[in-house]
């Protein structure tokens, strides 16, 4: 679930470099919490308009999750 996270935030930016992501362990919900960070510059690419891409992000990942019995939520940090 992290490298395809990586796969698709690299894709968009321009430092891709930069790009990392942490992971925390399930709550008491059982939802994992993935947290996607960027460089400053590539933060609106990541976001997209109206939060478009960010969107399909998170639903990328949920579909992912889903296939594998398990809950994600994406957040974007600065």
């Amino acid at each position: 679930m992290k490298d395809l996270l990586l796969v698709l935030a690299k894709g968009l930016v321009k430092n891709p470099e930069e790009v990392r992501v942490e992971v925390e362990q399930p709550n008491e919900k059982g939802v994992e919490v993935y947290r996607l960070y960027v460089a400053q510059s590539d933060i609106g690419r990541v976001i997209g308009k109206q939060g478009r891409i960010a969107k399909a992000i998170r639903m990328v990942m949920r579909s992912a999750a889903s296939r594998k019995r398990r809950k994600v939520v994406v957040e974007i940090a600065e």
